[in-house]
């Protein structure tokens, strides 16, 4: 099957058929696509053996955000009682020093708009001669963390912009919270995709084994994407719709009902909650 990318303004148009692809001058003129497709965020180009280009693959494409978010530390879990005697596991989101808008990317410089932020205080020799002078273009102080926010607007933000997190969240509001899972290392079948053991007496001999993996003859392997035994979590993992319980301004934190990915300590990127037809429309 072919794969079509369309590059941004003044990259050229690849169209790949098959296992030959066909490249279109860049100066020939094309109908601007309605609505516009978003950019590829990463696009790799194949060749054969010879060096030559067999096609256009689209790994990802990028999203936009409901709104502006922020970094912040995974500090463990607790139990938060309401006013009205309701008992609610939550989780304690810390922030440390940062969350300071390093750049600000439009569609007229970079082909797109996004905010990208900075998160939390290193020492200067933590960081490459580029990354600090990245940094100090906007004043800002040396951050380990950088991550971008693609919005559909970046009016009202300006580089070196401190984003506080009482004026970008409320209690009760939803957000979106990723991070990287905890790692459980090599595993079975059963712990990793919750299958069936077999019997334990009467002679079994087959008890936390995979059991069979395909026909014999026909077809006469494994099928990709096989549910085997493997390496579990320490993945990008995302949890919708959380609930924000509690905003601690003095102790800079705040409450989450639920559980987040990760063991404290972790990164934790917070944004608002993507819901279709209230912050993301329908099309």
């Amino acid at each position: 099957m072919g794969v079509v990318a369309i590059a941004s303004q003044g990259l050229s148009l690849a169209v790949g058929v098959g296992v030959g692809a066909r490249l279109l001058q860049r100066n020939r003129s094309y109908p601007t696509p309605t609505p516009p497709l978003p950019l590829p965020s990463v696009v790799r180009l194949g060749s054969s053996r010879k060096g030559r280009v067999r096609g256009m693959e689209v790994l990802a494409m990028a999203s936009f955000e409901a709104g502006i978010g922020v970094m912040g530390t995974k500090l463990g879990m607790m139990t938060y009682i309401e006013p009205e005697g309701k008992v609610v596991p939550v989780t304690v989101v810390g922030f440390r020093e940062g969350n300071v808008v390093t750049q600000v990317k439009t569609s007229a410089t970079d082909g797109y708009d996004a905010v990208q932020v900075g998160y939390r205080r290193v020492r200067d020799i933590k960081l490459t001669k580029p990354e600090l002078g990245h940094l100090q273009k906007v004043g800002a102080i040396p951050m380990r963390h950088l991550q971008e926010f693609r919005l559909q607007s970046v009016d009202g933000f300006e580089p070196g912009q401190l984003l506080a997190i009482e004026e970008i969240f409320k209690e009760g509001d939803l957000v979106d919270i990723s991070g990287n899972s905890i790692g459980k290392g090599f595993q079975g079948g059963i712990k990793r995709h919750n299958f069936a053991r077999g019997p334990m007496t009467h002679g079994s001999k087959s008890h936390r084994q995979l059991g069979s993996i395909g026909a014999g003859t026909t077809p006469g392997r494994v099928y990709k994407g096989k549910k085997m035994p493997g390496r579990m979590g320490g993945v990008k993992t995302k949890i919708r719709k959380l609930s924000i319980v509690k905003i601690d301004t003095d102790l800079r934190a705040i409450l989450i009902k639920g559980a987040v990915p990760g063991k404290p300590g972790n990164l934790l990127r917070i944004t608002p909650a993507k819901i279709v037809g209230k912050n993301i429309p329908k099309n």
